[in-house]
């Protein structure tokens, strides 16, 4: 099954799962206090492609891994940065702060970046370069 990556799906799953309780117990914490249509349509595009595109290798556009050393690579980093995402979401959970919305913002743009570049995902690439200037300005710009 090449055309679905279960490890990228599995990461998703991780990364959504602080996100989803605190929408729910924090209803007022996903206010967006800057609105800039423009910047918030490149995230939204950019943020639903990399989940997209985390999971689902789309032919022609997904070369794979170049090798098993550079999947247990991918594996083991998007790991620990999921890690370090989900213990920041804990310690920092009801602090508003620029190290929080940044934190919270530059972890899974790299992780989005990271697995594209080492799954050869075009289309994941694209879309983590678009969505991370735009989802960490947007995180900045609400903190403040």
């Amino acid at each position: 099954m090449e055309w679905f990556n279960i490890f990228g799906l599995i990461f998703v799953v991780v990364i959504m799962i602080p996100n989803i309780i605190f929408a729910v117990k924090c209803k007022e914490g996903f206010e967006n206090r800057w609105n800039n249509k423009a910047i918030e349509v490149f995230e939204q595009i950019g943020r639903f492609g990399c989940f997209g595109f985390m999971i689902f290798n789309i032919p022609g556009t997904w070369f794979g891994w170049w090798s098993d050393e550079a999947f247990a690579v991918y594996l083991i980093i998007d790991t620990l940065l999921i890690a370090l995402y989900c213990a920041i979401w804990v310690i920092c959970w009801k602090k508003t702060s620029v190290f929080r919305a940044l934190a919270l913002s530059v972890i899974p743009s790299v992780i989005f970046l990271f697995s594209g570049v080492m799954s050869r995902s075009i289309l994941l690439i694209i879309t983590s370069v678009l969505s991370a200037p735009s989802h960490i300005l947007i995180s900045y710009k609400n903190t403040k």
